[in-house]
């Protein structure tokens, strides 16, 4: 069987890929936050132990 497509294409799968990118960066720059508070905590652990 053949898929069964929409008759607006073009424009749903653009709005879908719009919202892939969103959803994308979204993502990157939580996962860059949580990477920074890692790291953070890290040398905050490791300067309470020096001194």
């Amino acid at each position: 069987m053949a898929e069964k497509k929409k008759p607006s294409g073009n424009r749903s799968e653009a709005s879908r890929e719009d919202r892939l990118k969103a959803a994308l960066k979204a993502n990157m720059a939580r996962r860059k936050a949580q990477a920074k508070a890692r790291s953070e905590q890290k040398d905050a652990a490791s300067g309470d132990a020096e001194g």
